[in-house]
């Protein structure tokens, strides 16, 4: 069965890698609600997707902690429902309250101001910037060490891969094996923190006795691939629209207006999706319990019933009413973070080189389905 057939598009093709969002509406068009030829409900609408992320009634289908004790990889809290899900959360949620991340704001403003300062003029701003900063801004609050922030760039992305539908039997030996790596680098880590504990989130975690080793383990990699790859894609995606629609300038004057745009209109996570966990209907469709439901958020963000004219990037619409970051239970931990770094890099960037301009009219973006981003952003800074 293919792609399509399973998905209702075709993850792979090229035109929808570079512009998924003329297919969403393609998908709208057919319903608010359809099956496809491989039996998963697409729900289309921003009413249904944001009915699903808010109905507890449709979650993950937890594995029994059992498997974990009987020596089986853990699965990290992203992918569980309660009870496992709330109290996991719960054990990592002081570290990202608005007061905590708050805290880090100086920090974060210190590292993109050294960033930016060593751009040269033609610069990739991928590996330059959008991807060293929240790298390092989640690395210090789980404690790894700057040296080894070169090491995971490519456990990391496999990983992101990895979330896709349809993977081929490669990518998913590939995104296994970095799991496994990623999983060993903080089996030792924990240990030496264990030993010598610090200030940050890791030490605090290796010393919570409700956790076992495997949830430790897979909440370490969730934090640090989710820390970073989703915020990745928000500051590229955001330096790339506001080029392309001439509103840099709008970055530093209207951060905060500007990143909840770029979070509607160009969102760093595209899809997710949820099991009926007990029948429910949707839009009077009936879901029967054990029904797997495609959440496609991209599709969501530009729902001409929620946004007017939603196809155009517009900073000064009214903000907040996106699903860029989810709802319901499994609402991003990290959003307030994300949020953050997303503000200071666009407003420091355009500060620095207000008359910044694309070296490239269409960059190439990675093949990844559900996280969109670049790979890469070659610019002039033109300072």
């Amino acid at each position: 069965m293919s792609a399509t057939d399973v998905l209702g598009f075709d993850p792979s093709d090229p035109q929808f890698v570079r512009d998924p969002y003329v297919r969403y509406r393609e998908l709208r068009a057919a319903g608010p609600i359809f099956r496809t030829r491989g039996g998963l409900l697409v729900v289309t609408t921003y009413e249904l997707c944001a009915a699903v992320l808010r109905d507890p009634g449709f979650g993950h289908g937890t594995s029994p902690p059992a498997q974990e004790e009987a020596g089986q990889p853990g699965r990290s809290f992203l992918l569980m429902d309660p009870p496992d899900h709330t109290r996991l959360r719960a054990l990592v949620s002081r570290a990202f309250t608005p007061r905590m991340v708050a805290r880090l704001r100086p920090r974060i403003e210190e590292i993109t101001a050294d960033l930016i300062g060593r751009l040269p003029e033609e610069a990739e701003l991928i590996s330059g910037f959008a991807y060293p900063l929240p790298v390092m801004v989640i690395s210090e609050m789980l404690g790894v060490p700057p040296e080894d922030h070169d090491r995971f760039r490519g456990w990391s992305e496999a990983l992101a891969r990895g979330l896709d539908p349809m993977l081929t039997d490669a990518l998913m030996s590939e995104t296994e094996r970095s799991r496994n790596e990623f999983r060993d680098y903080f089996r030792h880590l924990i240990a030496r923190r264990r030993e010598r504990p610090g200030e940050d989130l890791l030490s605090a975690l290796a010393h919570v006795e409700e956790l076992t080793e495997a949830e430790l383990l897979a909440t370490c990699v969730l934090l640090l691939v989710a820390g970073h790859e989703t915020t990745v894609n928000l500051i590229a995606n955001g330096v790339l629209n506001l080029l392309r629609h001439d509103l840099l300038h709008l970055a530093a004057e209207r951060p905060r207006e500007v990143v909840e745009e770029v979070l509607r209109f160009d969102p760093p996570v595209q899809l997710t999706s949820r099991i009926a966990l007990e029948d429910r209907e949707l839009g009077g469709t009936p879901v029967p319990a054990g029904s797997a439901v495609l959440v496609p958020i991209g599709a969501a963000n530009r729902d001409p019933a929620a946004f007017a004219d939603p196809d155009r990037f517009d900073p000064g619409r009214e903000p907040g009413r996106h699903l860029a970051f989810g709802l319901g239970l499994h609402f991003c931990l990290g959003a307030t973070l994300a949020r953050m770094e997303g503000e200071i890099a666009l407003s420091a960037l355009a500060a620095a080189a207000p008359k910044m301009e694309a070296a490239d009219p269409e960059p190439p973006y990675k093949e990844n389905v559900v996280l969109r981003g670049l790979a890469r952003l070659p610019v002039r800074l033109r300072r």
